[in-house]
């Protein structure tokens, strides 16, 4: 009787194994795999991947794909920092985007934080409680520096007091 249960975890985690390789897919638009955080799963910490992720789940903390998209699924719940190249928002989310590209909002999706990007598209009927700042086109990628402008040049001569005229910005 114990020997029938001997081979039962092995069966039961090849049956792990192929439900997982189904969760991973290529995309046909990039050469990146999809990693899938099922509805199920509850995740608490910091996450980076370099590959898209579909969040089906419950995720808190914070989330790094400065490179891939990622998609916060209709019954995920999230609660997290987030920084990636772009980002659509279907689910319950509440917290702050930063995202070099686009971030979709879908009519499902329920959000309130902050959000950083260059493009927003929010669907008709989407609930959205944030403050958007839009990125100029010509802003750098998040995580690259950007070269700031000095205030004068001397050019010959012995150098000179100058009165600076950069002016100071809001929020900087």
């Amino acid at each position: 009787m114990l020997g029938r249960y001997k081979n039962e975890p092995e069966q039961n985690n090849t049956v792990y194994q192929e439900m997982s390789k189904e969760k991973t897919f290529k995309n046909s638009d990039t050469n990146y795999e999809k990693t899938v955080i099922g509805e199920h799963i509850s995740i608490e910490g910091k996450l980076r991947a370099d590959e898209d992720l579909i969040i089906q789940g419950t995720l808190k903390g914070t989330i790094e794909l400065e490179k891939h998209h990622i998609t916060i699924g209709a019954k995920s719940k999230v609660e997290a920092d987030i920084r990636a190249e772009s980002m659509t928002i279907s689910g319950t989310m509440n917290g702050n985007v930063s995202v070099y590209g686009k971030v979709a909002i879908t009519k499902e999706a329920d959000f309130t934080g902050q959000i950083k990007a260059k493009r927003v598209a929010i669907e008709d009927g989407a609930y959205i409680n944030a403050s958007i700042e839009m990125q100029r086109e010509d802003a750098e990628k998040p995580g690259h520096g950007r070269i700031e402008p000095i205030d004068a040049i001397v050019i010959g001569g012995e150098p000179e007091t100058i009165a600076s005229t950069k002016s100071s910005s809001a929020g900087k």
